[in-house]
């Protein structure tokens, strides 16, 4: 997509929304959305705008001789934010020596020393990468003792409005619907103060914490007037696990219930969301309900399924009637009467239904997601993660290896951070004593890393980073030992399974390097030294971390730098998701139904994934193990497609197929 921003004429994958874009539109959008809301292609896109615009106003107040003042937010949302702030002050020279901070919260108790604190998050993404005063920075002091936090609050609110009050206010938005720590509850007239933690708040940050034990239960928060105060509010979400709160925020009325939704008292406030998290607005979802349509094939089998959805009926049953009153009658008047459109969608549906993901040997293909030829493909399963492949799609990666095509699978990143220190150390110790009682050496290199190894592992602090070097060998081996055990069950041998330790990932730490050239080069070496006629990768990009996204846009830039390569054209990309989401329905190309035996050899090579079984490090806000999250996921797509009147299947895993260039849907 050339452009970053969408109109309203743009949503998923450059697939038109369905609205016409007319005079009356933007009077249509804000009765629906209340709060102005701009869709991007990607957080990145979205986050180089924020900045670009912090960038201006700074630029503004310097020649103006005065300050600027921000608040500031922590948590994923706002890094890429801060990532273009710094490289705007390296290479162009933006200086913010006229800017003065106060971030949003703190947790209380929290010592500024911590990895956890807000304030070492603050100096690793900013603070210590730009020129700023240190005098200049305030973020709340989570050292203060009990009986003096009402005093601090108050003096930490007078002291905003000394410098004149916020004249921009950065926000991420939790799945709460909560802004700073404004749990749900909290008042709009609620100033600074000490707040209790919501529980579900607690479990999100519980990776961070090395487990929700560790978790406070409570942090100091700029009140929801504290924020309504600011001259700007800049509010952003991405990915799929926003959007449900991103629309009951923007369009639903006012509640405590759900604090963001008071940012609609305020005049001039502007919501960021990337496709991901635009997914449930209206106008992405349900386009009919907000202005005149454009009836394109893609809109008209989204809106059928949705119908078919909403009042409960398989496809072929809709009538008039139904389409009528739900709001989509025109679409009976331009196109067909609802017997015909019924069947083409339900035929298009039943279309997607295969079990042979690799294309079936003599078969007329017209009608079918994979091509027949040639009848022995060449595929590369790209997983983000060691155990991506066998969760997303681990049941399609044992049907392609069985029905005789060349499978490759390659792990992208080492995903050595994700490995518990205790199974660290018991493999340390393991390897220690098989060493000593085979070779009695007991002065060896291999010996001394080992010993490095355990002496940090046995004194380290909860949740420290960076990971030293001989402990990331470690953890990434312990999962490397596990991938290789889940290919090895989906029946492939050891040369056709790749370990790419893409260079990105390898910081020891949650925080992840930028792309590089050298990533891209690693996957486009691959692809071009395999030749594939097939590529699956993970188009997940609800993934909290943003691996997958960083993984993907590899495959991406890989694919263009061999889009001239002859062979290149008969290249097909399959996109999957991954534990966090499943495809919409009418975004699914390929459905692959699973009996109720592959389902459980699924279950088997998820099982050869040790480590990450029964709480794995980053589990994300879904309490269940990956194995139970992956069956689910695909019991309810077969359960989806049996509800619009298709055959019944145990489980189904679903694919969405991606051609460059945005040709790939309408």
């Amino acid at each position: 997509m050339a452009s970053a921003a969408l109109t309203v004429k743009q949503s998923k994958a450059n697939v038109s929304n369905g609205l016409y874009d007319h005079q009356d539109l933007k009077y249509l959008l804000k009765k629906v959305e209340k709060i102005p809301v701009t869709i991007w292609e990607n957080s990145e896109a979205a986050s180089k705008h924020i900045a670009r615009t912090i960038a201006l106003a700074i630029r503004q107040k310097q020649q103006d001789n005065a300050p600027l003042v921000l608040g500031l937010a922590t948590g994923s949302s706002p890094i890429k934010v801060y990532d273009e702030l710094v490289r705007i002050h390296r290479e162009e020279g933006l200086s913010f020596k006229n800017v003065v901070t106060f971030n949003l919260d703190e947790y209380f108790p929290m010592s500024p020393k911590s990895h956890n604190s807000y304030v070492y998050f603050m100096n690793e993404y900013l603070f210590d990468h730009v020129d700023i005063p240190r005098e200049n920075i305030h973020i709340p002091d989570g050292t203060i003792s009990m009986d003096e936090w009402g005093a601090y609050c108050l003096e930490y609110e007078g002291l905003i409005d000394s410098y004149g009050g916020l004249d921009i206010q950065l926000l991420g938005i939790g799945r709460t619907g909560h802004i700073g720590f404004n749990e749900p509850g909290s008042w709009e007239d609620s100033l600074t103060r000490l707040v209790k933690l919501d529980a579900i708040t607690r479990r999100d940050a519980a990776a961070d914490f090395n487990g929700i034990e560790n978790v406070p239960y409570r942090a100091i928060t700029m009140g929801i007037a504290s924020i309504l105060k600011a001259r700007k509010i800049f509010l952003m979400a991405w990915g799929q696990h926003k959007a449900g709160v991103v629309k009951a925020a923007v369009e639903g009325e006012v509640t405590s219930a759900l604090p963001a939704s008071y940012l609609q008292h305020h005049p001039n406030v502007k919501v960021f969301v990337d496709i991901g998290a635009a997914e449930e607005l209206s106008r992405i979802k349900t386009p009919w309900k907000v202005g005149i349509c454009n009836w394109k094939d893609d809109l008209i089998c989204k809106a059928v399924i949705w119908l078919s959805d909403t009042v409960g009926k398989p496809i072929l049953k809709l009538t008039d009637e139904d389409y009528s009153e739900h709001g989509l009658s025109d679409l009976i008047i331009e196109h067909a009467s609802s017997y015909d459109i019924n069947i083409d969608i339900f035929n298009r549906i039943q279309h997607t239904i295969t079990g042979w993901p690799g294309g079936k040997p003599g078969a007329d293909d017209t009608h079918r997601p994979e091509r027949a030829k040639p009848e022995k493909k060449r595929v590369i399963i790209f997983s983000p993660h060691p155990d991506d492949d066998v969760i997303s799609m681990g049941g399609t990666f044992l049907r392609l290896v069985e029905q005789g095509h060349e499978v490759h699978v390659a792990y992208q990143t080492s995903g050595n951070i994700a490995v518990h220190d205790h199974d660290a150390l018991r493999y340390i110790e393991f390897v220690q004593e098989i060493t000593s009682a085979m070779t009695h050496q007991q002065d060896s290199a291999l010996v001394q890393q080992l010993d490095v190894a355990k002496r940090y592992l046995q004194s380290k602090r909860s949740n420290e980073f960076p990971v030293p070097d001989e402990v990331r060998r470690v953890k990434g081996l312990v999962r490397r030992g596990e991938a290789r055990a889940g290919a090895r069950f989906c029946g492939l041998t050891d040369d056709k399974i790749h370990f790419l330790d893409m260079p990105f990932y390898e910081t020891g730490s949650v925080k992840k390097m930028g792309l590089t050239t050298e990533d891209v080069q690693i996957v486009a070496d691959l692809i071009e030294s395999v030749k594939p006629h097939q590529i699956y990768a993970a188009g997940d990009l609800a993934d909290p971390h943003g691996t997958h996204s960083i993984c993907l846009n590899a495959i991406f830039k890989a694919i263009a730098l061999l889009e001239k390569k002859k062979w290149m054209k008969d290249c097909w990309v399959w996109l999957y998701r991954g534990a966090w989401n499943e495809w919409p329905l009418h975004e699914i190309d390929m459905a692959v139904p699973l009996s109720p035996l592959e389902l459980e050899k699924k279950r088997k090579a998820i099982f050869m994934h040790q480590s990450q079984k029964d709480s794995p490090p980053f589990p994300g806000s879904d309490e269940r193990e990956f194995w139970q999250r992956a069956e689910e996921r695909n019991r309810d797509t077969a359960g989806r497609y049996r509800a619009l009147g298709l055959a019944e299947y145990e489980a189904m895993e679903a694919f969405s197929r991606w051609k460059p260039n945005g040709a790939n849907k309408e």
